[in-house]
């Protein structure tokens, strides 16, 4: 790479790899933010802020995450409805037993720029439950 020129990562030059991160026993906050990085491309050297260059991430045992201090108990995930009086509240023990994906996803959402190109970086995230999932195939392309 020439150092006199500055490098710009066009979208067809972006080459999309898939990576495993197993969230057993991890800080949600702490592994959003890892995968968030991963997942705009801030860890790789083409970074390019205009640019989706990011990888596809696969979090497996999402269900297995953890809460720091007494955040299990005490978060709440609150949304409405849209109807009157449809304001719903859960805590993260029982979102945890419900959805535990959704606690990862909402997480690594909100640490993603807040733009267009977030939403297309949201889809390259894949999050399971449990120790399985369908892209064994892809992840195999890319074992180091």
């Amino acid at each position: 790479m020439n150092m006199n020129r500055t490098y710009f990562l066009r979208k067809e030059d972006a080459q999309p790899r898939w990576r495993v991160v197993d969230a057993r026993d991890k800080v949600v906050g702490r592994v959003a933010s890892e995968i968030a990085d991963v997942l705009t491309g801030k860890d790789r050297e083409t970074y390019t802020p205009h640019t989706d260059s990011g990888d596809h991430v696969v979090v497996i045992n999402a269900d297995k995450a953890s809460f720091t201090g007494h955040k299990m108990n005490q978060k709440e995930y609150v949304w409405h409805t849209g109807w009157m009086g449809g304001l719903k509240r859960r805590r993260a023990d029982q979102m945890m037993n419900r959805n535990p994906e959704f606690i990862i996803k909402h997480a690594v959402k909100g640490m993603l720029p807040k733009n267009n190109r977030a939403r297309h970086q949201l889809k390259k995230l894949h999050i399971y439950a449990g120790e399985k999932h369908p892209h064994e195939a892809q992840v195999r392309g890319f074992a180091v």
